[in-house]
């Protein structure tokens, strides 16, 4: 008796142990679970990289960004320390032109008292600041940051060593910049030879809103109410904006109902991933730092609801919808964008080959949302610029009635400045369309 009473004890004695480590297992499983949720330094790079973009593509003052102002939109402050990081993830890329901008302002703020941070965090500051400056070529400022740094860390063995480099070039160096008689202070942007050509700078100016080119037929524009003799379009024509003749780009107006709008968001939030551009060389699909944006693909398997929003599409254009491509809904965050680009394959690229139904004839593109700033599509080599609007549909079309691409369509998705961007596109393809937009009398047409 005594006998099973201590084998009992004995397994009650482990019970609180068996249980402790269940709770200890669970617990570990939750930390596991929590930090894949956790952002990793890609999320924190890529947030700065967007910040960083924004700031270039719509000339961002520096101190109203870290003092809570987007463009004029009220936004959340920066601290020393977020500035500090703006600048040391800048300086890991080698961008001192960002560099110099964020660490200037973080020690403005540390100088005036930041609470986050204490007097002898601007060692560290100055240190990233000061070689920055020479990198830019200010090298007599470079010198004065050093002095500066040495009397807040008179042993820092860097800052020694780079006090007598810079004395030496001063010396050496009979630039007047560099030794800065003039006192002036250059610190240019750093850009490669696409991003510092005509192209790039007219997409960034359009972005702004800038006018850059006349439209020498801007005063025949015109708005209609369009049918295209069909059904669909009897007792609610299509309100279309024509922008420009050729190429011919409209905008169809209040062609999607809330109720579709959310339909769409509803189907595609949990689809959403990174979006992907075709490869020319290769003709695979793969992510791209010019492209940055989630997007997913819906078919009428989806819902049926989505087989009458491709049934309106071919109502508005005229165009036969059996060879086009699924709808693609994208969602542009906060620095979203994507880069001036063609929808159509030129010649020397494969992008549509599998597809087998031949070229992208046209593009639609609904606007499924508003956005607060920024966002706008534009046509740099039209001088085009067109800004978002929920429920309207912006139309145009790729190729010419020969199958020649139109080089002037062009187009680029700005940044987004504050909010978020969705849209709907559809691409329609060449096979299809020989009744619908049949070939010219004539080749060049």
């Amino acid at each position: 008796m005594q006998k099973g009473t201590s084998h009992r004890r004995s397994e009650n004695m482990w019970q609180p142990k068996k249980y402790a480590w269940r709770n200890l297992q669970k617990l570990a499983d939750k930390v596991d679970e929590l930090r894949q949720q956790l952002p990793t330094y890609e999320d924190l790079s890529g947030s700065v990289s967007a910040l960083l973009r924004l700031q270039d593509v719509y000339k961002l003052d520096t101190t109203e960004l870290a003092h809570g102002s987007v463009g004029g939109v009220p936004s959340s402050q920066l601290s020393a320390w977020d500035c500090f990081e703006l600048g040391r993830l800048s300086y890991n890329e080698e961008d001192f032109y960002h560099t110099i901008m964020w660490m200037e302002e973080a020690l403005e703020k540390v100088r005036h008292g930041d609470p986050e941070w204490y007097e002898d965090n601007m060692a560290s500051i100055i240190d990233y600041l000061a070689f920055a400056q020479y990198k830019q070529g200010n090298v007599r400022r470079a010198l004065q940051l050093t002095n500066e740094m040495l009397e807040l860390a008179p042993d820092h063995e860097r800052a020694r060593s780079n006090k007598l480099y810079y004395e030496r070039v001063l010396h050496d160096d009979t630039d007047s910049k560099k030794r800065g008689e003039d006192g002036e202070i250059t610190n240019k942007r750093q850009l490669d030879e696409y991003r510092s050509g005509e192209e790039y700078m007219t997409y960034e100016a359009l972005c702004r809103g800038e006018n850059l080119k006349k439209y020498k037929h801007k005063d025949r524009l015109f708005c209609r109410y369009r049918t295209n003799d069909h059904p669909l379009l009897f007792l609610s024509p299509a309100k279309e904006e024509v922008l420009y003749f050729n190429p011919y780009i409209a905008m169809f107006h209040d062609v999607i109902s809330d109720k579709e709008i959310k339909m769409l968001k509803t189907l595609a939030t949990p689809k959403l991933g990174r979006a992907t551009v075709h490869n020319p060389k290769t003709g695979k699909l793969e992510t791209a730092a010019y492209r940055v944006s989630k997007s997913c693909w819906l078919s009428e398997y989806d819902s049926p609801d989505i087989g009458m929003i491709n049934a309106k599409i071919a109502a508005m254009t005229g165009l036969n919808m059996e060879t086009a491509e699924e709808l693609q809904i994208a969602n542009y965050g906060i620095g979203g964008q994507y880069e001036p680009h063609y929808d159509f394959a030129r010649k020397e690229e494969n992008a549509f080959k599998d597809l087998g139904t031949g070229n992208r004839i046209a593009t639609l593109m609904y606007y499924i949302s508003d956005v607060q700033a920024g966002g706008a599509t534009v046509f740099p080599y039209l001088g085009l610029k067109v800004f978002p609007k929920k429920a309207a549909a912006l139309f145009w079309y790729n190729l010419y009635k020969n199958g020649e691409g139109i080089y002037d369509t062009r187009h680029a998705a700005c940044p987004v400045l504050v909010g978020s961007k969705w849209v709907s596109n559809k691409w329609i393809h060449e096979r299809g369309q020989e009744f619908h937009r049949p070939c010219g009398l004539f080749e060049e047409e």
